[in-house]
């Protein structure tokens, strides 16, 4: 027992657990946002199992393609696979098996979810990490896409296809993503730098990469308020959404205007904040 514990405690972070788990209540928010109440637990349960398998695959996945970039990186040296704790070919052989397991279990869910559940897992390990991480600073348009996949992903489980509604909880997504993703490249640019991983930052300039937080900000407001609308939320929640919208937004503007490494961090840490109010309010 004690060594199944310590093999759970040095694998755990090979699943980034905090962005695992928040990107499953995208997912699971999506699903109850059209079967709300949700009477059928078994279903729920699959998708909470399926979603958490197949993020934590692509999550595992990516860590073990940029393990070599990862040792370059004073953050992200002491990680299990850069720092020489887990073999390359254990950490590989556990993400395809996470990610087949996941992808399975959607696609004997519903077909439909889970093609979109492997267009996510795709998109975030093939097209983002492995093809344009280290090529663009606009990689994160992809990154930002499978993000939003899982959200899409429930949404279409619960109504049986892609609708509107769908969607634009999936742009909410594509535009969260920069106001999360982007603040933190500030942050540590040094060690993206280091790392030779190009970065808005590195490209544009902090300005204009504060400037782009803040107005995609807006537009990721628009879209989860335009979904929570069409959705029939009530006035109350949607006053709720739009007071936590307004306060993203404020951050952001902030940043652009008086911009501080504290203030930097604390938008994102709201920016995660922000997510799960949001998704809390769509769903309750």
């Amino acid at each position: 027992m004690h060594t199944i514990r310590a093999k759970i405690r040095l694998y755990w972070p090979l699943i980034k657990s905090l962005q695992t788990g928040l990107l499953l209540a995208t997912g699971l928010a999506g699903y109850m946002s059209a079967r709300c109440p949700v009477f059928n637990l078994g279903t729920l349960a699959g998708v909470a199992i399926s979603l958490f398998l197949a993020i934590a695959g692509s999550t595992i996945l990516n860590m073990w393609w940029d393990r070599d970039i990862d040792s370059k990186m004073l953050r992200t040296q002491k990680r299990p696979l850069s720092s020489g704790q887990i073999a390359p070919a254990d950490a590989l052989r556990l993400g395809l098996l996470l990610s087949l397991a996941g992808v399975g279990l959607a696609l004997a869910l519903d077909a439909l979810y889970g093609l979109i559940v492997f267009a996510g897992l795709f998109f975030d390990v093939v097209i983002y990490s492995i093809w344009l991480k280290r090529r663009t600073c606009w990689s994160i348009v992809w990154g930002g896409i499978s993000g939003g996949m899982p959200i899409l992903a429930g949404r279409a489980l619960g109504v049986g296809s892609i609708d509107a509604i769908g969607l634009l909880l999936c742009l909410g997504i594509l535009f969260w993503i920069p106001t999360h993703i982007l603040t933190y490249s500030m942050k540590y640019s040094s060690d993206y730098r280091a790392a030779g991983i190009p970065t808005f930052a590195s490209t544009y300039g902090f300005p204009a990469t504060r400037l782009t937080i803040a107005i995609s900000s807006v537009f990721a407001a628009l879209s989860m308020g335009l979904a929570a609308w069409q959705i029939g939320v009530t006035v109350f929640h949607l006053g709720g959404l739009a007071l936590i919208s307004v306060i993203l937004f404020a951050l952001a503007a902030l940043s652009v205007l008086r911009p501080t490494e504290k203030l930097n961090f604390g938008l994102f840490k709201f920016a995660s904040i922000y997510m799960l109010l949001a998704m809390a309010l769509m769903v309750f």
